[in-house]
């Protein structure tokens, strides 16, 4: 079960930009204006959802483990004010916004996927594909 994202196109590109226009029209609607708390509630609730979308199925590779993690960090950089200049380790960062590692939440939310999956029922599975099958074809 899954797929590789760089058999899928530009997949993790997309999120990426859509994550980005998010974050982008946080910062330019609210700007200094906004208190941090506040910021990282509103990312927490659309950017990373946005990016999160759709990972059940993932098999992600180093490479693109390392992207995400990337793409977290320099949010919360500029979050703080914190350059990379400033040498400052990913985990004091996540500490002091309290945010957790993003590849590690994909993981628990592929795990917690697979398991309902597992407990669903076989039949429901079976009338659902069927459904779905009569509806494309009709």
């Amino acid at each position: 079960m899954g797929y590789h994202i760089s058999e899928y196109g530009s997949d993790l590109e997309d999120k990426f930009q859509t994550k980005n226009k998010i974050n982008g029209a946080i910062w330019r609607h609210f700007g200094k204006q906004m208190n941090k708390e506040t910021k990282l509630r509103i990312h927490n609730i659309t950017a990373k959802a946005a990016l999160k979308f759709g990972t059940e199925a993932w098999v992600l590779k180093k490479r693109e483990e390392q992207c995400l993690e990337a793409a977290q960090m320099k949010f919360l950089r500029h979050l703080l004010g914190i350059t990379k200049l400033d040498k400052e380790k990913n985990q004091c960062i996540r500490q002091k916004t309290k945010a957790q590692n993003i590849v590690k939440e994909i993981k628990r939310y592929q795990k917690k996927w697979l398991q309902h999956l597992q407990r669903m029922d076989t039949d429901y599975q079976n009338k659902h594909y069927n459904i779905n099958q009569k509806d494309e074809g009709t």
